[in-house]
């Protein structure tokens, strides 16, 4: 497993499990089907319903807690400073945890501020590892790190071949914040799984168009967590540390770049009445 070394020195595995649109009743099977394969990074939310779930398939594992990284988000219904802290308790019971390994928060929508003072303090009293955002495009990634006491130690966001967030990637790395990808097989978008580009590279390897994206999404330090419902498909998702990509075969794939979303564009007037709506 490769890792990232976070801000404050903590480690974090570079490959992981989402479980984002895993029914509640579905996710304990999910990922206890993850962690057979060799997850130990696990990738959940307030929103998604499953950190029970998620909870339920560590305790049951038999793993130690230390040997996994377990991340979750705080939702914009749990803005602000009071209800935050208490979404974090909340967070905490349902994963049946004494820590989270990383707290993000999940949208840069309400008084994301009074989270962020929230989750700084929670940090400082032991119960997160590691703090960090979600969504946060360059200029509420900066406006966030420059007026706080903790700068945000990993951001979330929309990447994939198709949208690889070049110019996101320069502030990230200018205020030392991971680059950590959503939706890195591009929610088989844009005919990803029947990618020319990628097909082609793949085949020289004896690799699938996904392991072949993942792989070049790796190799530009991305921090990923590919999601599926499949055990074989889990498998061949971590199954991407036994090739290299060449330079070649990497500006290729920088050639697929189209420089905007294909999921979901945050910085519309309909997305954010959209995530508004959402919080009430």
């Amino acid at each position: 497993m490769n890792y990232i070394t976070l801000s404050n020195g903590v480690k974090m595995p570079q490959l992981g499990y989402g479980v984002f649109q895993i029914p509640p009743a579905e996710a304990e099977r999910c990922v206890t089907d993850a962690i057979s394969v060799g997850y130990r990074s696990i990738d959940t939310a307030q929103a998604y319903g499953n950190e029970e779930g998620v909870g339920n398939a560590v305790k049951k594992s038999g793993i130690a807690r230390d040997e996994f990284f377990i991340t979750t988000k705080i939702w914009i219904s749990n803005a602000g400073y009071e209800k935050a802290a208490a979404s974090i308790d909340n967070s905490l019971k349902l994963l049946q945890t004494d820590y989270i390994d990383l707290m993000l928060i999940h949208q840069p929508f309400g008084d994301y501020y009074g989270t962020w003072r929230a989750m700084e303090d929670a940090y400082k009293a032991g119960k997160l590892r590691a703090i960090g955002v979600s969504n946060f495009y360059p200029d509420r990634l900066v406006d966030l790190a420059s007026f706080n006491e903790i700068m945000p130690m990993v951001n979330q966001v929309e990447t994939h071949v198709f949208w690889q967030q070049k110019y996101a990637r320069t502030f990230m790395d200018k205020y030392n914040c991971a680059h950590m990808s959503w939706g890195p097989l591009a929610e088989g978008k844009n005919g990803f799984f029947t990618n020319e580009v990628l097909s082609e590279i793949g085949a020289k390897y004896g690799k699938s168009v996904a392991q072949t994206a993942l792989r070049f999404l790796l190799q530009k330090g991305v921090i990923l967590i590919p999601k599926s419902t499949h055990k074989e498909r889990m498998e061949q998702n971590f199954d991407i540390f036994d090739f290299e990509l060449t330079a070649e075969d990497i500006a290729k794939i920088e050639a697929l770049d189209t420089g905007k979303s294909i999921i979901i564009e945050h910085q519309t007037g309909e997305a954010a009445e959209q995530f508004v709506s959402w919080s009430k």
